[in-house]
């Protein structure tokens, strides 16, 4: 209803616009003229609202990854067994981009985008992390290392080319649709 209501106004405005200039114009140089333009006029506004998106997913992968460690002494040994659960976020970020990244050719837009990439090394969700089985004593520090072994297989595992292909192939079709939105408002 808004969006009736709002054409509807905006149909008015313009046919007042007109019929002004119809009935106040006295020569035929001065009547109001509308003109086509199809040039592509990329606005300063317009180039800086896109960079300052700053971070756009295009693939999210959720994975869990078992990790272990011994410790083994003279008297004994520690194990320690924990579940890590993290969710890499793969993506463009455009404060990559440079002053020259987005350019008009003619009838087409040209950009120059880094490529997809992990957008935060901070993937592991510590919350959920469980200890499956613990025999000894432990420090932060062979936590904080179990950790980074569990942060690195996620890594080896979520960052596959095929998946990196994904996400360059969503962020081709996902910007192309963002632009011609954009373009045609």
């Amino acid at each position: 209803m808004k969006s009736i209501r709002r054409k509807l106004i905006i149909a008015t405005v313009a046919i007042a616009i007109i019929l002004c200039g119809l009935l106040y114009c006295s020569t035929q140089e001065d009547m109001l003229s509308l003109k086509q333009n199809d040039d592509i006029d990329l606005t300063r506004t317009y180039v800086t609202a896109i960079k300052e998106i700053g971070q756009w997913e295009f693939l999210a992968v959720s994975d869990e990854e078992l990790v272990d460690t011994v410790k083994r002494s003279l008297l004994s040994s520690s194990e320690l067994i924990r579940i890590y659960y993290g969710t890499l976020r793969i993506g463009i970020d455009f404060s990559q981009c440079d002053d020259t990244w987005i350019r008009v050719e003619g009838d087409s837009i040209i950009l120059d985008l880094p490529p997809v990439q992990l957008l935060d090394e901070n993937f592991l969700d510590e919350t959920r992390t469980q200890s499956f089985f613990e025999t000894g004593t432990w420090t932060n520090k062979d936590r904080h290392a179990l950790a980074e072994r569990a942060r690195l297989m996620m890594k080896k595992r979520c960052l596959s080319k095929h998946n990196m292909q994904m996400a360059q192939e969503r962020a081709e079709t996902e910007i192309r649709r963002f632009l011609e939105l954009r373009i045609k408002n």
